[in-house]
């Protein structure tokens, strides 16, 4: 598994809210949400990290 980095997101309120109600909605963590709303704009956008061969 790789290494997580932790770093502060400012966000504007009624952003924050939104994305927690959608994660409630999908039955996941605020943080898990943001996680897979960034990796599907990588994956569209043809920018997903490379895994690395262990």
């Amino acid at each position: 598994m790789s290494k997580k980095k932790a770093f502060a997101l400012r966000l504007n309120e009624d952003m924050l809210k939104a994305i927690e109600k959608w994660a409630s909605d999908e039955f996941r963590s605020t943080n898990g949400q943001i996680e897979w709303m960034l990796m599907k704009s990588l994956k569209e956008a043809k920018r997903e990290p490379k895994k690395k061969e262990e």
